[in-house]
């Protein structure tokens, strides 16, 4: 899967219809501007995983991750199926990347250095028992070196199980 992101303030939410009226209300529509003033459109559905589980509003500033490699309609505004929500902070980066052996992104810009007290999770916030190399990660952390790539040691790593 190849992540791609958008960045931007949430200008509108509303529902969004799909095919069944069983999922009446389970899908959301989010319209999100960039400052270049570009616009996306995220389908949010109800296994969109959000960070930590916030609520997104109009308003907030967010980045959201989507599968480059899925097909999309082609229509403007862009609509992407949104796999993962960030709502963006001050406090914190996230990076949502492939990680190879070495715990490098595929992107070549970060490098993990796991410690004792990273928390490595599922999506579903049990407990992963494996080494997260090599697989899709949501990356949680602070400060980085100023290397390249640079190295930070996350506080958090969500494992991404996707089949």
């Amino acid at each position: 899967m190849n992540f791609y992101s958008f960045s931007g303030t949430v200008t509108s939410i509303s529902d969004f219809m799909i095919s069944s009226n069983d999922y009446e209300g389970c899908y959301k529509i989010m319209g999100v501007d960039d400052i270049k003033g570009r616009t996306v459109n995220f389908v949010i559905s109800p296994t969109t995983y959000f960070i930590k589980q916030e609520m997104v509003l109009v308003g907030d500033s967010i980045t959201g991750y989507y599968d480059g490699d899925a097909p999309v309609p082609l229509i403007y505004p862009p609509q992407y199926r949104a796999l993962i929500v960030v709502k963006n902070s001050n406090v914190r980066n996230v990076k949502v990347d492939y990680f190879d052996c070495d715990l490098v992104s595929s992107d070549g810009k970060l490098k993990l250095n796991i410690s004792s007290n990273t928390k490595i999770t599922l999506t579903n916030g049990q407990d992963f028992s494996k080494n997260p190399a090599k697989r899709n990660l949501i990356v949680i952390y602070g400060a980085s070196t100023r290397s390249i790539p640079a190295q930070t040691t996350p506080s958090e790593i969500i494992v991404w199980c996707s089949m």
